[in-house]
């Protein structure tokens, strides 16, 4: 059950940071692992009021739940490795980029203890393609290997700036977020990945794609704020207002 909080309350939103182990940082000492995340993410809610909380990776799901306790919503950030294809019953196709499962083991584990309480949820990149595969749903693993004749999604370009267009479907949760419930609307955006959604997961909704057909947005259609974005909004605000939409929308459902 969630607390009903009123409008004088700060809303209190966990975000899931990177993690780089000890031997990457050669100052560190062995086993000293470091946690950070861009403070774009920061800055992107605590220009609305709320105030952000970076999560550590806990493994005790008991923890877990006490974290969750003091939570408003949750954001899967993104990062610079790849979920592991076994677990969305895959081999690898080719070497793998960086793999983390410490921090997906974590992830999927907050993902499914934050949806049975029904908190706002907001996946950011590799956060969106998480809550797919926590859905039963499966990746790209590569999208120049599996997808060659898709549009370049790993842009050259400052992040700041949008690399292409989605096509944001009319009646979903982001058409509603962005203020265009009616009718289809075109939203400029930017891209830095090389893995995508290919199946979508069990109870997921397609909210978006990119010109080529890869999903760039998908919600869950049985819970009240589950929303996943392909793309960095966090570095597009405050110059692009409708990004800022996005974030004000899931603060907003973190307070209720």
């Amino acid at each position: 059950m969630r607390t009903r909080r009123t409008k004088s309350d700060r809303t209190l939103i966990g975000i899931t940071p990177d993690f780089d182990p000890a031997e990457k940082i050669p100052v560190r000492a062995p086993g000293e692992g470091t946690l950070y995340l861009k403070d774009r993410y920061v800055r992107a809610f605590t220009d609305l009021g709320a105030v952000p909380v970076i999560l550590p990776l806990l493994a005790k799901p008991g923890l877990i739940e006490g974290m969750l306790e003091r939570l408003d919503g949750v954001v899967i950030s993104g990062g610079g490795f790849d979920i592991h294809p076994r677990h969305y019953g895959e081999e690898p196709i080719a070497p793998l980029h960086s793999i983390k499962e410490n921090r997906t083991d974590f992830e999927f584990e907050l993902l499914r203890r934050a949806l049975r309480r029904d908190l706002p949820v907001l996946g950011i990149c590799g956060g969106m393609q998480a809550i797919n595969v926590a859905f039963a749903g499966s990746l790209y693993q590569d999208l120049a290997r599996q997808r060659p004749e898709s549009l370049p999604h790993q842009q050259e370009a400052p992040k700041t700036q949008p690399s292409h267009s989605v096509t944001v479907t009319a009646g979903t949760l982001l058409a509603r977020v962005l203020g265009r419930k009616s009718r289809e609307r075109v939203l400029q955006v930017n891209s830095t990945h090389h893995q995508a959604v290919k199946e979508l997961g069990r109870g997921l909704l397609v909210n978006a794609r990119s010109e080529d057909g890869l999903v760039e947005a998908m919600a869950s259609v049985k819970h009240g704020f589950v929303l996943g974005v392909q793309w960095h909004p966090e570095v597009m605000v405050p110059e692009y207002p409708e990004q800022v939409r996005l974030f004000r929308a899931f603060v907003a459902a973190a307070l209720i």
